[in-house]
């Protein structure tokens, strides 16, 4: 309750700043509106597979650690808006943004079991200061809205606890070295025995997810999915999905 209400209070406020201040598609740019029509049909989903785009999810050419599904391409009036609501303040994003992981999680929640945690990917502190607070954690309480209001009982739970420094402009080899060992279970956390949904803004090469997966599992838990907004495509003008992964998810 306190969250839906802290939700609509943003909403009200974001409309009031529009009337004052010129607003524009945090993705196309166009006039009058934070996220147009054209760009919200980008999220519209269904969700699909994608982490053979990420090679750090893999054990030394074994299957992938974990399922990932994601909901459009890092590129375009994604990248454009993710890379706005993140770190340029664009914040009025994070409603249109958390209700299509809502929409995800609830066509979703049937493959996640019907007990879970929903865990944010962590930020690194100044990353949150500088943000003004967890916005992948908004992500993660519309997921587990997004589950209960299938049915689940899901509970988001900022389990996770980070350190070192952002991943922004670093290559494959950097954001391993970067990450690695820096990703921890708060010590209050309980989340022995227990199975969790990883939620996190942008799939890029994994190393992130795979520090948060081998973190739970030490602590007990079960990572049985991980819920993205975007992921980057992989080089070489790949399509956007992969042959055969809508497929895959089907029978998965």
């Amino acid at each position: 309750m306190r969250h839906a209400r802290s939700v609509t209070l943003r909403a009200w406020w974001d409309e009031l700043a529009g009337l004052v201040l010129p607003v524009a598609c945090a993705g196309c740019g166009r006039d009058d509106e934070p996220w147009c029509a054209d760009c919200r049909r980008l999220l519209d989903g269904p969700a699909w597979r994608c982490e053979t785009r990420a090679g750090r999810l893999d054990l030394v050419g074994q299957a992938p650690l974990v399922p990932v599904w994601t909901l459009a391409d890092f590129r375009g009036p994604v990248r454009e808006a993710v890379v706005a609501w993140k770190d340029r303040g664009r914040h009025d994003l994070t409603r249109h943004l958390a209700a299509a992981m809502h929409a995800a999680a609830l066509d979703l929640a049937p493959r996640f079991g019907d007990d879970v945690l929903v865990v944010p990917a962590p930020s690194t502190p100044a990353a949150v200061r500088r943000r003004g607070g967890s916005l992948v954690g908004e992500l993660a309480r519309a997921v587990g809205d997004g589950l209960c209001a299938s049915g689940s009982r899901a509970q988001p739970v900022a389990a996770l606890t980070r350190r070192g420094g952002d991943q922004v402009g670093l290559g494959t080899r950097a954001r391993w070295a970067n990450v690695a060992g820096q990703v921890r279970v708060r010590a209050r956390a309980d989340v022995a025995r227990r199975a969790v949904v990883l939620v996190d803004d942008v799939l890029t090469t994994g190393a992130t997810l795979a520090s948060c997966h081998a973190a739970l599992e030490r602590a007990g838990a079960s990572v049985v999915g991980v819920l993205t907004l975007a992921s980057t495509p992989l080089p070489g003008g790949r399509p956007t999905e992969l042959p055969g992964l809508r497929a895959l998810a089907a029978r998965v």
